[in-house]
């Protein structure tokens, strides 16, 4: 569930070339990318439940946070021994866990109001869970472990926004600072929804072109949108799971203008939404530790395309 969402999604007209990408992407997956069974986000509001606890499935060890700690705008980089070499060296990928186990623990400071370039927003969210309790923030943070390894045996240099190294946050515009200052190739923030029952499979939000205020996206809305289609198209060979049934028109793609941490980017950045944790079925995929393997290598097949042109 995007972070910094608090009105409910709206569609809006997707660009005819990003429909023509994904298109493409499909003729070559496993499981075709019409209007099939596995969604996320309907254009009505989703349900945004605060409650956060472990996963059935014991994510990988995570560092604890300290207590005390003062949000700092360093982001947290991959392990310091050479990277090797390969197809993505000398190119930089920005991670964005959503969300941070911890937020519930500081609403004074996560309800805080920041610039979003369009208007103003809270800080971040606490995120979602699934009925049994599987945090959202455990889940984008397991994912993006998984992800990080996988792009880093390619030879990429991987940073991500925060590893449970804070208390809090980071507030959705420093997420975008952060992608920006590292002048990064890619930005994927990693998302679970929290929608209704039925309502399954995934989807990519892509920014809008925005221009006012703070925000600029004319330069990155071309390149967002190859890089989303180009995950949509890999998360469908890898996971087997189609886009979703209730938002994107059967493309997995959304185009939103309302989340600060696109709206403020200048590097290409997308948002995924693995599955929807409300829902039974996608619930039982998002707490299965091979499943989330199997996703965070078509996202790092995805940006790897991207990469590579």
């Amino acid at each position: 569930m995007p972070y910094d969402d608090s009105v409910p999604p709206t569609r809006r007209p997707r660009p005819r070339l990003v429909a023509a990408a994904l298109a493409a992407l499909c003729l070559t997956a496993v499981a075709g990318c019409g209007g099939s069974p596995d969604p996320e986000e309907t254009g009505a509001a989703s349900p945004r439940p605060g409650a956060e606890a472990s996963a059935s499935m014991t994510p990988d060890a995570l560092p604890s946070a300290t207590p005390d700690a003062t949000p700092t705008a360093t982001p947290t980089a991959s392990a310091a021994e050479p990277l090797p070499q390969g197809p993505l060296t000398g190119r930089t990928v920005v991670i964005d866990p959503g969300h941070n186990p911890r937020n519930h623990e500081h609403t004074e400071e996560i309800n805080a109001q920041v610039d979003i370039g369009t208007g103003r927003k809270e800080c971040d969210t606490t995120g979602t869970s699934t009925d049994a309790g599987y945090a959202e923030a455990r889940f984008t943070l397991d994912v993006s472990h998984r992800l990080r390894e996988l792009l880093r045996a390619q030879g990429a240099r991987v940073l991500l926004t925060h590893d449970e190294d804070r208390p809090f946050g980071p507030c959705i515009d420093e997420r975008a600072r952060i992608g920006n200052e590292a002048k990064a190739d890619a930005v994927v923030s990693v998302h679970a929804d929290g929608s209704a029952v039925g309502n399954r499979g995934f989807h990519v939000i892509l920014p809008a072109a925005v221009k006012g205020g703070g925000a600029d996206t004319s330069k990155i809305v071309r390149s967002s949108a190859d890089l989303g289609a180009r995950i949509a198209g890999h998360l469908v060979r890898t996971t087997r799971s189609a886009p979703s049934n209730y938002i994107g028109g059967g493309t997995g793609l959304d185009t939103r203008d309302d989340l600060g941490g696109l709206n403020l980017s200048t590097v290409p950045k997308v948002f995924v939404e693995c599955g929807n944790m409300r829902d039974p079925e996608d619930a039982a995929l998002l707490t299965d530790a091979s499943w989330r393997q199997k996703a965070a290598q078509g996202m790092a097949d995805g940006i790897a395309a991207h990469l590579k042109g």
